[in-house]
This record gives structure tokens, C-alpha cells and sequence, in this order.
């Protein structure tokens, strides 16, 4: 009988380390380079404008113990006259990027945007580390604004797509991505992480109605220097 419990107490030990394992490490928020909001302004699509929603991701990571500054928003906007735009994958730098558990998310830019990347509703952590409710719980926030498309660049689908550059909370409308990968649908815009659809208005109340809370995606941009490789700066994570 003393064999058969050791024997079960040390299945029950084994079971919990590869549970453990699967949580992932602890927040490291200093080695953190990519986080989704875990608020947004509060004042629905209205970010202040691509600065705004800047200065609002290096204030959230701050106050979860990151000393990093250049951060990036993943957003795109547009110009009128069909003149280029800002395209949201331009913003983020090469890469690759962590969550604050020290998961991978992409090794760069191409990787982010191919079938390939580890964006999950698992590994779109916030910055504290919490996991965002997605389709399906008691309260849907998996829209996640962006103003792309599928290839992160901005739309030339026509009409609204960034709440008038981020900076409108009332009419317009925005491209959301699904953090979660799910949607009404198993079509491959509806789990897309980045360009699934448009919201219903630019409100608080508008993002909320279709599955959001004004919530987007952070990542940081190392900063390569003069006579710097890239390879040295993927090495130096400390770079801000």
C-alpha cells in the first residue's frame, strides 16, 4: 500500500510540473516586447491619434514594471487623395517579439503575418500577464483595432476603416483583428488576429456592441543604431 501511494503521489507530482510548464514562467515585464492592452483609453476609438495610442502603450507598460519606451501601437491609418497611408507593420520594427511570460510570438515581421506565428488567445497576453476574455465567455473583448488588413498594411477597401485615424469616437468605423481566432464564422478573415471586420461606430458603446473595448496590440521597436548589426540588437533586448 506504501508503494502504491508513493507511486500516485508521484504521478500527481509529474502531472502539476507539466501543468506548471504549460502556464509558462512568471511575468517578466522587463523582457517584455509584445503585450495587448489590458484597457484602452475609454474613449472608444478615440486615441489621440497614433501618438496617443503610443503614449498610452509605454504608460501600461510602465506601470507593469517595464523601463522600455519605444513602443508601437499596431495601427495603420490612411490619407486622403489616395495618398499612401501608415502602414501598421511599418511601425513595429523587425522584431522578434515575447509576451511577458516569455513566449514567442514571431521571430519577424514576415513570420507575424503568416499562419505561422504563436498569437493565441493563450499568448496575447496583456502586460500583467492576464489572459482577455474572447467569444464564447461572459464578456466578449476579442476585437482588437488595428485599421489593416491581413498583411498589416493600411486598407484601400474605401470609406472609414480607422475611426478618422484614431482620433474619432462617435461616427466611422474601424478593422479589428480577433486575438482569440475565432469568429461567427470558421471563414479565414473571421480568425484573423489582425483583419477581420469593421466595427459599428467609433463609441465606447459602438466597439463593445460588435465584441471590443477599444483594446490593440503593442510591440516594441528595437532601435538599431550606426555601425550596429541587427543580429547584435536581436542579442540586446535591453535596447530601447
Amino acid at each position: 500500500m506504501k508503494n502504491t501511494g508513493y507511486v500516485k503521489a508521484a504521478m500527481l507530482g509529474s502531472i502539476l510540473a507539466l501543468l506548471s510548464g504549460a502556464a509558462g514562467a512568471h511575468p517578466d515585464p522587463a523582457e517584455m516586447t509584445f503585450f495587448v492592452t489590458s484597457v484602452g483609453k475609454g474613449n472608444g476609438a478615440d486615441l489621440g491619434g497614433l501618438e496617443g495610442a503610443d503614449a498610452h502603450c509605454v504608460a501600461l507598460a510602465k506601470a507593469a514594471g517595464s523601463s522600455r519606451t519605444n513602443w508601437r501601437a499596431y495601427l495603420s491609418t490612411t490619407a486622403p487623395g489616395g495618398d499612401a497611408g501608415i502602414n501598421a507593420r511599418d511601425r513595429i520594427g523587425k522584431g522578434p517579439w515575447h509576451n511577458v511570460r516569455g513566449v514567442e510570438i514571431a521571430e519577424d515581421v514576415d513570420d507575424l503575418h503568416s499562419d505561422e506565428n504563436n498569437l493565441s488567445k493563450r499568448t496575447a497576453l496583456t502586460e500583467k500577464g492576464e489572459i482577455l476574455s474572447g467569444r464564447g465567455d461572459p464578456v466578449n473583448m476579442h476585437d482588437m483595432l488595428t485599421g489593416s488588413d491581413p498583411e498589416g498594411m493600411y486598407s484601400t477597401a474605401g470609406g472609414d476603416t480607422t475611426c478618422t485615424n484614431w482620433t474619432s469616437s462617435t461616427e466611422g468605423s474601424a478593422i479589428v483583428g480577433h486575438h482569440d481566432l475565432v469568429g461567427l464564422k470558421e471563414t479565414r478573415h473571421m480568425k484573423s488576429w489582425n483583419s477581420s471586420h469593421g466595427t459599428r461606430g467609433c463609441s465606447q458603446e459602438g466597439l463593445k456592441s460588435s465584441g471590443g473595448a477599444g483594446l490593440f496590440y503593442l510591440l516594441f521597436r528595437r532601435l538599431i543604431f550606426p555601425g550596429q548589426s541587427e543580429s547584435k540588437v536581436r542579442r540586446s533586448p535591453s535596447i530601447e
